[in-house]
């Protein structure tokens, strides 16, 4: 039975609120309930961002996340912030090209994945997003990477649609992290 409750945090301009939509959207394709909440700090680009999804096969009755099952910290301070959270043997991924030097718990499955320094040899730091999701999907099973891909070429459309190869490769690369 599908039941997942996952927090994506980070500054804004990260890709926090991609990851969740698509997270969000390929649960809807494949027709599971779920819910998506969406929180900014006073700033959208730089400032505080963080989502809440919620996958599961029975129904969702609250946006509100209280202990999530995984965790997706891509800054310091989102780390501070949700770790606490963070369910006993929970999943959390953390982005180590932007998180160092802190104070972990040892109840936690933690996956450190380097994903600015992954996106930057993919040649676009703006994919450090989809470096997290590629790991995570991988760990979690939630989904395949091709289902959420397919979301993806719904959403980039256009001028866009030139970035669905490098997010593509940008999912590999997350998943190969955590191999």
């Amino acid at each position: 039975m599908i039941s997942e409750k996952v927090i994506i945090a980070g500054f804004g301009g990260q890709g926090v609120m991609l990851m969740g939509q698509l997270l969000s959207y390929t649960a809807t394709a494949k027709e599971l309930n779920t819910l998506w909440f969406p929180s900014y700090g006073p700033e959208t680009r730089g400032g505080t961002a963080n989502c809440s999804v919620t996958i599961s096969e029975t129904d969702v009755n609250s946006p509100v996340i209280s202990t999530p099952d995984s965790i997706i910290i891509m800054n310091k301070p989102s780390l501070d912030k949700f770790q606490p959270k963070l369910r006993k043997d929970g999943h959390l991924f953390l982005n180590t090209s932007l998180v160092k030097d802190v104070k972990l718990r040892n109840d936690l499955n933690i996956y450190k994945i380097p994903a600015n320094d992954i996106a930057m040899e993919l040649g676009n730091l703006k994919v450090a997003n989809m470096v997290m999701l590629g790991a995570y999907l991988e760990v979690t099973k939630v989904f395949d990477p091709e289902s959420v891909l397919e979301v993806l070429k719904k959403k980039f459309t256009g001028s866009k649609a030139t970035l669905i190869e490098i997010n593509k490769k940008a999912l590999e690369a997350g998943k190969q992290a955590v191999l």
